[in-house]
């Protein structure tokens, strides 16, 4: 009997990702959360961060903004804004966000501005997390 389940992560962009895997490692705002065939069936908010993908008995990795995921026995399908793989990723352009984000959080700003400023460091942080740098 098959340990593998279907997976599809989709952006209003592409479809990002689809097959089968042994299993997801997501992050949500409670922590980070593992998914198996066979899981409980949830809808769960997806937090900006790293996906760990196991597939062929190999961990791949990839950035994911915000979204949601619909958990059922045999599938598992991810709704987010955005995805990356690393060498999608301008490393370059990923550190200038982070300082960005940073330097606006220095400053006074009203709730909305923050909750944004803070998106986009998470995002940046997730960029270079994924590339390995710090």
């Amino acid at each position: 009997m098959s340990s593998t389940f279907y997976v599809e992560i989709l952006t209003p962009e592409r479809k990002f990702f689809w097959g089968d895997v042994e299993a997801i490692i997501v992050k949500t705002p409670t922590g980070e959360m593992g998914i198996l065939k066979g899981h409980i069936p949830m809808v769960v908010f997806i937090d900006t961060g790293i996906i760990k993908i196991k597939k062929d008995d190999k961990w791949i990795e990839a950035v994911l903004s915000e979204g949601f995921m619909e958990v059922k026995r045999d599938r598992t399908v991810l709704l987010v804004d955005t995805a990356e793989w690393p060498d999608e990723i301008d490393v370059n352009r990923a550190q200038a966000a982070k300082r960005r984000a940073e330097e606006r959080l220095l400053r006074r700003m009203n709730r909305t501005e923050y909750i944004q400023t803070k998106a986009a460091l998470a995002r940046a942080m997730a960029r270079l997390k994924v590339k390995g740098i710090k």
